[in-house]
This record gives structure tokens, C-alpha cells and sequence, in this order.
């Protein structure tokens, strides 16, 4: 073989090598997106194929909101005595709302001006009717986050201010959505959910979570956040997948590693996920949402980037970028440690429960006032 054979030959070698390497570089491309800081001493554990064992049960719950309180300006942290001073009110408030309700309360429940409803029965920040459950039922984390061991003032770490950057304006906002937007619901610190036309036309016009079809509030991801309950997730991992077992209406999420984005169109649950590993971090790039799992009021062709790594026995390090020109300004994301936890709870997801019925017969009495507004008389009750 000649010189220039061999290194035609060579080239052609380097060039469908690259064809096969997963997309690591674009991962590696973006600086604002957090990196891991494995505890001193810490040996990641690793399956029989040598790459890390991310497998177990984790949970993300904690009080730290996904954006910044404004309060807190640029601060990625807290000091000491502001998370002290915060978990110390949040053991104050458990005991007071675990404990029975006061005979007095119950008992002139309608003659009270403003009620219990007024205070944080929720522990989601909701008051009364966007409390949709006492704080009995929810587990929503009594500890701040903390990161590498720092107090947290937000899940978000950029933009600097904690917060998601401004939404593009203009006619070609969010160019290309299609499909209702059936699940555009915050985190629980925003409070009640946003009103979409026709969602109490029927069963099918509520969200997916209320459905039963998918978590609520996303927390099903990506990106992953804490919600007011079920804030477990289990990995399982093989040499091809990782699977992601999530304890709220129990989806699993699978991740195909060194795998490429599907071209047939579909577009699932939770988005069309792909891994690989980038030293002992698993790299997670999801786009192809489903066009009714709306992430955040995000349009079809936002990508998400995560970022997996054991940190500590008992920690695992996630951090999240999100990225749609056609929805923001700007990138976003941020970083937060799951913590281990012995188990994941049995999810008996019931579609609607009792409020169902409340709510489709609150909205046709609603129509019939309007209805006899119309028509210059009164609506029958």
C-alpha cells in the first residue's frame, strides 16, 4: 500500500469512527452548565462493565424552589443561619399542622373571617381553593439543598438571577407547536395551576397528571424537579439502557445509551432520550417531546441536556440545561444532589378522584349562568 493509500485509509477509519461517537461534544460545548464535585476520598462504585453504578433509590425532595425567590437577587446561596432559620420554621409548621385541629376552628369553621385556608396547609406556598390537599398528604421536603455540602437559594444557576430568562415575543414564539397544551403546570411553589380554554370541558381537557397518564408537574422529566409528594425515583441501569423509575403516577423514562435520536416522527412520553458516558458522568440529551407534555410552555423543539454523577454514597449530583430559541431569550438550567432513600412507594393513581365530578358540574353550572345572563333570566340551581 502506498503512502497516500494508507493515509486515505487512516482518514477514512477517523472519519466513520466519528460518525458512531455519541454527540458528546455539544454537551461539552456549553460552560454554564454545572460540573460535579465528587466528595475527597470517594470511590464511584462500578457494574461488571466498568462503568459507574448510578443504580438505587434517590429523592430530590427539599424546600428549595426551582426559581429564585426575588429576594435573593444573583445569591446562588444561603448563609448558615438562613437555612437554619428556614428549616427550623418549617419543624415549627409540621407540628402545628400535624397536630388536630382545634374544636374552636371546626366548629365555627364558616363564621371565622378568613379560616385556616389562609395559612400554608399546603407546604406548596397554594392558599385556600388552589389547596387541593392538606399538609397531611403532602411531603413536598423539610431541607434546603444543598449542593457540595452549600445551601441553595434555587435549583436554577443560570441565568444568574435564579430565574428562567424572558420569553421570546413576537408572532414567531414558539414557532411550530402543535397539540393542546394539556400539561403547562409550574412547580408547586407557583401556585394554582395556569386556566387553558376548555380544559373543564370534559375528562379529557384535564392535565395529564390528573389523568393519570403522566407525572404531575413533570416531575417525570426532564428536567426532573421536586413537586409537592413522590419525589422518589429508582435507576436501573444495563450495558445498552438506564431506566428511570418515577414514583409520582409511576413512569419510567428509558435512556438508550450510545444510541442516536430516533427519525420516524413519533414523538413520547417524557421525549426520545440517549446517553452516553462522558468520563464517570452519564450524559442524557432528550428532544421529541411528546407536543401535550409541555415542558414549562416550552415549543416542539426544545433539547435537554442532564448530567449524572455519583458524588458520595449517599449523593448523586444532577444538573439540567434547557435549551429553545423559539421560547427563550436564552439557555437555562441548573444542578442540584438527589439523595438516597431506602425504597419507592406504591403509586395508586385514581383518574380525577372525587373532584372531577366537582369541577365538570361547577363548569356547566357556570355555563347555564351565563347561559340565562343571555337570555335575561335566572339560572336554575
Amino acid at each position: 500500500m502506498t503512502l497516500n493509500n494508507k493515509l486515505a485509509a487512516r482518514l477514512m477509519a477517523g472519519t466513520l469512527a466519528l460518525a458512531f461517537l455519541p454527540p458528546l461534544a455539544a454537551a461539552q460545548s456549553a460552560p454554564d452548565m454545572p460540573r460535579a464535585t465528587v466528595k475527597a476520598g470517594y470511590r464511584v462504585p462500578r457494574l461488571s462493565t466498568g462503568k459507574p453504578d448510578l443504580q438505587g433509590t434517590w429523592t430530590n425532595a427539599t424546600s428549595t424552589p426551582l426559581t429564585r425567590p426575588a429576594s435573593y437577587g444573583d445569591r446562588l446561596a444561603m448563609t448558615t443561619e438562613e437555612a437554619a432559620k428556614i428549616e427550623g420554621d418549617t419543624v415549627v409548621r409540621n407540628a402545628r399542622i400535624n397536630a388536630p385541629t382545634d374544636p374552636d376552628t371546626v366548629k365555627n369553621w364558616i363564621q371565622l373571617a378568613k379560616g385556616p385556608d389562609t395559612l400554608d396547609e399546603c407546604r406548596g406556598g397554594s392558599r385556600g381553593t388552589a389547596c387541593g390537599y392538606n399538609a397531611g398528604w403532602t411531603d413536598p421536603g423539610d431541607l434546603i439543598m444543598r449542593v457540595n455540602g452549600q445551601p441553595r437559594t434555587s435549583l436554577i444557576t443560570f441565568p444568574a438571577n435564579g430565574q428562567m430568562p424572558p420569553r421570546v415575543s413576537g408572532p414567531a414564539a414558539g414557532a411550530g407547536r402543535g397539540g393542546p397544551r394539556t400539561q403547562f403546570i409550574e412547580s408547586s411553589e407557583s401556585g394554582p395551576a395556569n386556566v387553558r380554554p376548555g380544559q373543564n370541558d370534559n375528562p379529557e381537557g384535564r392535565s395529564l397528571g390528573e389523568r393519570c397518564m403522566m407525572s404531575f408537574g413533570i416531575s417525570s422529566g426532564p428536567v426532573m424537579t421536586p413537586q409537592l409528594y413522590n419525589n422518589s425515583y429508582r435507576f436501573v441501569q444495563t450495558k445498552d439502557s438506564v431506566a428511570i423509575w418515577v414514583e409520582m403516577v409511576h413512569d419510567v423514562r428509558i435512556v438508550r445509551l450510545n444510541s442516536k435520536h430516533r427519525t420516524d416522527g413519533v414523538r413520547t412520553w417524557m421525549g426520545d432520550s440517549i446517553g452516553w458516558w462522558d468520563g464517570d458522568t452519564l450524559v442524557v440529551e432528550t428532544v421529541g417531546f411528546n407536543p401535550q407534555q409541555n415542558l414549562r410552555g416550552a415549543g416542539p423543539n426544545v433539547k435537554v441536556t442532564e448530567r449524572f454523577t455519583r458524588v458520595a454514597a449517599n449523593r448523586l449530583h444532577y444538573a439540567f440545561r434547557v435549551e429553545d430559541p423559539e421560547t427563550w431569550t436564552a439557555a437555562w438550567g441548573g444542578e442540584y444532589e438527589f439523595n438516597s432513600t431506602p425504597g419507592i412507594y406504591e403509586y395508586a393513581c385514581h383518574e380525577g378522584n372525587y373532584g372531577l365530578e366537582g369541577i365538570l358540574n361547577g363548569a356547566r353550572f357556570e355555563e347555564a349562568q351565563a347561559a340565562a345572563g343571555r337570555a335575561g333570566a335566572p339560572a336554575a340551581r
